[in-house]
């Protein structure tokens, strides 16, 4: 069976819009370039952008899934952000100039439920994308093992639930876990698969809407677990491209 790249995707504010791209430049020992490279921290966050710290520090999907249906562009020129929401208006900063950064913050704000830590601020990684592991990671998902949770649930779902980076095509469900330990080859790329993925709430809501519509979490405890995808880390340079063959390295 060949194992192909199906699609490419980042996330360059954490938990706030994905892009699609066609192609990944990846370093060893770093994150997809431009993957949660800022993050916005709450009222009681320790977040500093220097040291890797647990997503609990930052605004998610997990506690406000109104989040999970921002869309984003970036301009990797400009380092700015276009976000869109269907419940908010268009908006493009700078996160990394204080006067957007506020701006960012007053858009989030109708989107945060009431009772949550407000979000205060935006974080810029120094040295590697924030992503939830504390190692930096890839997240490798796959259409089949997707599907399957479609089928369990018996609805459609967008794969934007995930949050992944590479999703890949050909595996058998849940045959990505068994790569855990090994090392693959992705394009001109080389991955060390780490660990499993474990889920969280964020899941469950529509990305087109922002609103809770799926139990992704029970449907995953049908098969003993709540993971879905897994971890990798890059340890040598390669492009990858969508539509790029995976072997084992």
């Amino acid at each position: 069976m060949t194992v192909t790249v199906a699609s490419l995707w980042r996330h360059p504010i954490k938990a706030h819009g994905r892009e699609g791209v066609t192609r990944l430049d990846l370093k060893a020992g770093q994150t997809v370039p431009w993957d949660r490279v800022w993050a916005i921290a709450h009222e009681t966050s320790q977040a500093d952008g220097a040291t890797w710290v647990p997503c609990a520090n930052f605004s998610r999907g997990a506690k406000a899934p109104a989040l999970m249906a921002v869309t984003c562009t970036l301009d990797e020129n400009t380092a700015t952000v276009t976000l869109r929401h269907p419940d908010r208006p268009d908006l493009t900063v700078a996160p990394d100039d204080a006067e957007d950064a506020a701006r960012l913050i007053d858009w989030v704000r109708p989107l945060m439920p009431e009772g949550r830590a407000a979000s205060t601020r935006v974080v810029r990684a120094r040295e590697r994308g924030m992503t939830d592991s504390d190692f930096p990671s890839v997240a490798l998902c796959s259409l089949a093992s997707h599907r399957a949770v479609e089928q369990q649930l018996g609805q459609p779902l967008s794969i934007q639930r995930w949050r992944g980076n590479i999703w890949l095509d050909g595996l058998a469900p849940w045959e990505e876990f068994d790569l855990v330990g090994q090392d693959i080859r992705i394009g001109d790329a080389v991955l060390r698969v780490r660990e499993r993925t474990g889920r969280c709430k964020a899941t469950t809501a529509n990305p087109d809407t922002g609103v809770i519509d799926a139990d992704t979490l029970g449907a995953l405890k049908t098969w003993g677990h709540t993971d879905f995808a897994v971890y990798a880390e890059v340890i040598a340079d390669g492009k990858v491209a969508s539509g790029d063959t995976v072997t084992r390295a």
